[in-house]
């Protein structure tokens, strides 16, 4: 039977069965943390001091108190041990930063949606007020309108002083 998810970022119902139980976000914040620790030089350096200290102690210590000889085997072994953690570790991390990602993504989309109706309710708007505004008179109208007046009434008074001196 298909899985009637319709999200497959969400994870399926959980199993029946005795499961262990733990918050899943604390431990996804705790994750975090230790990935963002990792990804530092901080924690380069702390492990590259470890790791002189480790090959020094056991190359210059006396071979009764080396703890690991020359092939470093067991060195060796805590790495891995260490690697075979920190990359599911890291992966946690970056898939709930996928997750947080998806969801800004998600309203992002719903705000650009948002933005682009009301511009175009805005931009109906202004027609609207454009195509009334064909019917009224404009700036340059009057400016026109007020300009011929002025030249008019400048023509009257001109005639009019003249008019006297001329009986």
């Amino acid at each position: 039977m298909a899985d009637a998810r319709t999200r497959l970022d969400q994870p399926r119902e959980e199993r029946r069965g005795p499961r262990l139980r733990y918050d899943a976000e604390a431990f996804g914040r705790f994750t975090e943390r230790i990935a963002r620790f990792l990804g530092t030089g901080r924690y380069l350096v702390y492990q590259t001091v470890a790791i002189i200290l480790w090959l020094g102690y056991n190359v210059a210590a006396p071979k009764d108190w080396r703890f690991d000889p020359y092939t470093f085997t067991f060195l060796t072994l805590i790495l891995s041990l260490q690697a075979a953690y920190a990359a599911p570790l890291i992966l946690l991390a970056q898939n709930r930063q996928d997750d947080r990602d998806r969801v800004n993504l998600d309203a992002d989309r719903e705000e650009a949606r948002q933005s682009k109706a009301d511009l175009e309710y805005l931009a109906r708007e202004i027609a609207a007020v454009r195509m009334a505004l064909g019917e009224v008179a404009t700036r340059d109208f009057l400016r026109s309108e007020l300009g011929r007046a002025e030249t008019a009434r400048a023509e009257s008074v001109r005639e009019r002083e003249s008019a006297p001196e001329a009986s």
